[in-house]
Order: structure tokens, then sequence, then C-alpha cells
């Protein structure tokens, strides 16, 4: 007879949700096959839906990182695996992987997910349970430094909370002295579609936009799931903006963009980078050329420690590209992988028996030369590689303009 947990792994990977290496099978008691321990990954990430080009896209580099640290015998005695869960973008779905991840004694750290928002009802599943979770991709400041961190109240509410990329506290402003100080823009309409993310970032950067002595011609909001975006676009039309902000991802911004330049307004529509995908291209059509956003890190193709992640990531086959945070999310899984490199050599070779404590305990203080440059975190949890990059759309896809650090 099959096992509940047997049936479950059958339906995720017959719904392509579920990546094994081949490395040896799972025993009950989380050996493998060939002896030594398996140790689970998991991963969170839209893995379907209108973000599932960038769900994958973290899936697949995660798992890269645990076939290569197997390929390389990274941790002697230890197979690592891959269990990635689809969460839609809906926190709801989040907080259900979140349970069903910390319920597999296995799983020693999570990559993800996208979302700021399903991070938000995925923190206390994890944080109760020591579990480590990684996100390659969050940016709301208030996940790492509480509520109340725009007033200069920074507190850390969960321990086990880290990320790989940088905060929307440093990217808002750095799109806006970007706009202000080099495109000339000093006029700009901000929209963003109410969600944590896109709320957060607009309202960040409209924070520096005016203090730098731009004009807010107005906001709005619109609700993402509708593509029917002409009430505000008449506003946008009838302000005199010379650029748009738009707070939010690109299966609203792409559609955005293309209604507000087929109103007779051709001004730029610059986003974060929920923004920077190639299906934006795609949404918004040939007005997109000179639209721009902002994106963390450097790019990925152009760092030298992140060229044998590109060729080694080609060479795996995966039929989905790396996106926006693959480099990321490689490293956030390379870093659980570190943590229980650390754990396993302190404790005679084998993981203890409060491994997710000694791990959760071990990841704050990796520090490495990952793909994304120096891997390593703050006393909250935060990146501390703070590098950001403008891109603008040229062709089919988003091209390098800038990179550099906030400045002040």
């Amino acid at each position: 007879m099959r096992s509940r947990q047997l049936i479950a792994v059958t339906a995720a990977l017959a719904a392509g949700a579920l990546t094994l290496t081949a490395c040896g099978s799972r025993d009950d008691k989380g050996g493998s096959a060939d002896g030594g321990t398996t140790v689970v990954i998991g991963v969170d990430a839209p893995l379907t839906g209108d973000l599932s080009a960038l769900g994958l896209g973290i899936k697949n580099s995660a798992d890269l990182a645990a076939k290569q640290a197997n390929e390389k015998k990274y941790v002697k005695g230890v197979t690592f695996k891959i269990q990635a869960l689809d969460d839609q973008a809906q926190a709801s779905s989040g907080q259900q992987n979140a349970t069903k991840l910390t319920a597999d004694k296995n799983v020693l750290g999570v990559v993800g997910p996208l979302n700021s928002s399903v991070s938000e009802s995925m923190q206390k599943v994890f944080d109760d349970a020591k579990l480590a979770q990684i996100s390659p991709a969050n940016t709301s400041p208030s996940l790492t430094q509480g509520p109340k961190w725009a007033e200069g109240q920074k507190v850390r509410t969960y321990k086990s909370y880290f990320r790989t990329a940088t905060t929307d506290a440093i990217q808002g402003p750095f799109a806006a002295q970007y706009l202000f100080n080099k495109a000339g823009k000093k006029k700009v309409f901000i929209i963003d579609d109410k969600k944590t993310y896109g709320a957060g970032l607009a309202g960040t950067f409209k924070g520096e936009f005016t203090k730098l002595g731009g004009q807010v011609a107005g906001e709005g909001h619109i609700d993402p799931e509708s593509k029917d975006f002409s009430a505000i676009v008449t506003q946008v039309k009838s302000s005199g903006a010379d650029v748009v902000y738009y707070g939010g991802e690109y299966p609203a911004a792409g559609p955005l963009s293309k209604q507000i330049k087929a109103s007779g307004t051709n001004i730029p529509l610059v986003g974060g980078d929920g923004v920077k995908d190639k299906k934006y291209v795609e949404l918004a059509g040939e007005g997109a050329q000179g639209d721009l956003c902002t994106s963390v890190g450097a790019p990925v193709e152009s760092l030298a420690s992140a060229k044998e992640f590109v060729d080694n990531y080609k060479k795996a086959g995966y039929k989905d590209d790396y996106s926006a945070y693959g480099g990321y999310s490689y490293d956030s899984a390379w870093a659980v992988i570190e943590a229980v490199k650390k754990v396993v050599e302190a404790n005679n070779g084998k993981l203890p028996s409060d491994a997710r404590a000694k791990v959760l305990e071990a990841v704050q203080g990796v520090n490495f030369e990952g793909v994304t440059g120096k891997v390593s975190f703050d006393e909250f949890g935060d990146a501390t590689n703070k590098q950001l990059t403008v891109y603008k759309v040229e062709g089919d896809d988003f091209k390098a303009v800038e990179s550099g650090t906030l400045a002040g």
C-alpha cells in the first residue's frame, strides 16, 4: 500500500511541481539508497499562472544548486533534493505549503517565495518550526525590519527569515535618483496595485522623488486582475506627467504601458524588479521601447562569478529561463547547503537531532562568494549586497543601462 507521503510525491511529480535529483531514493528515515542522509530543500514559488516565468526560474535554479552539490559531494554523506510547491502567488496557498514543508522532518531549509505578500503568510509557520527560509525575491522591508521600519523602529520579527535580494527601502529611492538625476524626469504619475510589494515600492519611490525636488502629477491604484485600465490612463493623459512609475508586476504593467501609449501619451513606464521579465515586453507591445525598470543586483550575465552558473543552467536543459531571480535562488539554496555542511562537520560528520535549529543558526553566519556576489546576511536577515541595476526595453527584452548603489 502506498504511504500518504508517496501519494503526495507522485501527485506533485505528475503536476510538474517536484523535481528530484538522480542520486538515490529516500527511505522512511530520511536516508538514501546509497546509505547516506537525504536533506530536502523546499522551494515555494508560483509555478503556474501569470508569474510562473519568474517562479520556474526560481525552482530550476535551486534544483541546479542541489544537483551540483551532489555532483561535487560537497557535504560528505549527504544527498540534497528539492521539493518544489506551487503557491500560485497566493498567500493562502503559501501558508498551506509552509505547513507541508515543516511537516517533513527532512526539510532543513526553504527557498522562496517570490511575492512579499505570500511571505507574510509563511514567516510565522517557518519560525515556529525553526526552519530557515531564504527568499531570492522578496523586497518588502517590513519582512525583516518590522511594520514600523519607515519610522526608524527596526525590529526583526522572525529570526528564521532571510533574503538574498535587497529591499524596496533601497530600490524605490534608487529608481527615483536615476529618473530625476540621470533621465531628467521631473513630473511623475504614480500607480500601484495595492499589494504589499507594489504599494511599498511606490511609497519609497515617491518619498525620494519628492525629496529630490520632483513633482507628483497624480496618483492612483489599479486592480491587477482587471486588464482594462482606461480610467487611470485618462488621468495619466491629462496630468502632464513625463513618466509613469508603477508599483506592481509585469502581468498588469505590460497592458498598462500598452494602453498608456495607445492613448497618445508617449511617456515611459518605469517599474521595479517585478516588471523585469521578457513577458512584459510581449504584453506591452511595440510601445514598450524605452520603458524602464530596476532590479536587484548586477546583471547575472555580466558577473564573472555567474558565468559558470549560466553555462551549467544551459547544460542542465531546463526549458524555462532562469529569469530575474535565478542567480539569487541558486545562492539562496547554496546558503542552505553551506549551513548544512557547517552543521554536519561540527557534529562528527552527521546531522544532529536538532538539525533544523542548528542549520538556522548556521545560515545567519554564512559568508561566501556566490553567483550574485558576496552572500551574507546582516542582523535583520537582509542581504549585505545592496547593488541594483536600471534596465531599459530594447528590442524584445530588457537591457542593462546602469548598475550601482543608492547615493547618500
